[in-house]
């Protein structure tokens, strides 16, 4: 069972990114609750970190696509059932 998640999205600045990841974290929290017993399922806080350039965020979203191939959960990225990314368009071939 994944320890982390990672998120890349794009802000628009309406909004502090703490009400963001808070309204997230409750809803997927609701979504695994839902019909079952609680559980604590968030730490507390998170980490966040500022992209400038579009390159910088093709880069980290190669990154990040990445993981499941370094973890050992598959052998290629389209492999892994949770992967998504509007971010690479077609260059990962």
């Amino acid at each position: 069972m994944p320890d982390h998640l990672h998120v890349l999205a794009q802000c628009d600045g309406r909004e502090a990114i703490s009400l963001t990841m808070g309204r997230a974290k409750a809803r997927i929290s609701m979504a695994v609750h839902r019909g079952g017993e609680p559980a604590r399922l968030w730490q507390h806080g998170f980490h966040d970190h500022a992209l400038r350039t579009e390159e910088s965020v093709r880069e980290v979203a190669r990154y990040l696509l990445a993981n499941p191939i370094r973890a050992g959960l598959v052998s290629r990225v389209g492999d892994y059932p949770f992967w998504d990314s509007v971010w690479l368009e077609h260059s990962l071939g």
